[in-house]
């Protein structure tokens, strides 16, 4: 086996843009556990939407030289925000909720091992042997951390397996998001996609979130809550899809998946470090076995 021949140059700006996505996406996913307890789930998405929305008016705007949206670019954008704006945010939203945010963390490290699944369904593609195993120890982390239990004196319920599974949900929406997004950005400018999805996602969560609204008292939630929803709204919406469609430009799918390792890396530090969910071996052990499967089924592989 010999490495293949010479690649075009990465900008390293491609790489930084692509770490740093999934480092926010994986601070939001800790931190959303926050939200959940001070709003309802569609209240919390709509005013999420909203914020960014206004936010990223001035990214609605056609770049020089983008060609007008044809009827094939509208078709992928809904379904860019359905699965990967709306579903994802209600199931991961109501998962975080049900479980922790280190759980959260640990599936959401499934996500290139469900790109392959998703492209072996729909595309055709060969799934390798590494891409068995990564899927095997995507799920066997999964399988631990449902099992593990909680710290002798932790006065902690254990968590119900629709919660799991509703993150599992997540992360099929997730996978569904990023291969949508790869096909996007040939033709529209990643600042214009993430404007146009969060529109959608707003259009399709505001009868929930109305419904939800009506009987909220919005005056009970304190400046801290309110500037973490900020933040949340911004980086889910806003920063991250940016970030993300700006370093898939310039970087293949499958090289650009190794760093989603900062997804469950980063989600376990917010869990563990600022909200006090325990952390015991059998956690490690699941994490271990997420960032193993993601590293097998995302490492550049070399040719003959």
């Amino acid at each position: 086996m010999t490495p293949s021949g010479p690649t075009p140059s990465v900008p390293l700006g491609a790489y930084l843009s692509l770490g740093a996505s999934m480092a926010l996406v994986g601070s939001y996913v800790g931190l959303s556990k926050l939200l959940v307890a001070a709003f309802p789930v569609f209240l919390l998405a709509w005013l999420r939407f909203g914020i960014a929305a206004v936010a990223m008016l001035p990214w609605l705007r056609r770049a020089p030289g983008e060609a007008p949206l044809s009827r094939h670019d509208r078709r992928l954008l809904f379904w860019e925000s359905f699965l990967g704006n709306f579903l994802f945010s209600i199931c991961m939203l109501f998962g975080v909720a049900a479980t922790s945010a280190l759980a959260a963390g640990v599936v959401m490290a499934a996500i290139p091992a469900a790109v392959a699944l998703l492209s072996r369904a729909f595309l055709g593609e060969r799934i390798q042997g590494r891409t068995w195993a990564a899927i095997a120890c995507a799920a066997a982390g999964i399988a631990l951390l449902a099992l593990a239990r909680t710290p002798a004196g932790e006065a902690r319920p254990a968590a119900p397996w629709w919660g799991y599974a509703l993150l599992l949900g997540a992360v099929i929406c997730e996978a569904s998001y990023v291969v949508i997004g790869k096909r996007l950005t040939g033709q529209v400018s990643p600042r214009r996609i993430s404007a146009l999805i969060n529109l959608w996602g707003l259009a399709l969560v505001t009868p929930l979130g109305l419904w939800q609204a009506t009987g909220f008292d919005f005056a009970a939630v304190g400046p801290p809550t309110w500037g973490l929803l900020v933040f949340y709204a911004l980086a889910a919406s806003m920063v991250t899809v940016w970030l993300w469609m700006r370093g898939l430009i310039h970087v293949p799918a499958p090289q650009a998946g190794v760093f989603t390792v900062m997804l469950p890396l980063s989600a376990a530090a917010v869990g563990v470090a600022l909200l006090g969910e325990p952390f015991g071996r059998a956690h490690l052990a699941a994490l271990g076995l997420a960032i193993a499967g993601l590293l097998l089924a995302t490492w550049p592989a070399r040719r003959r």
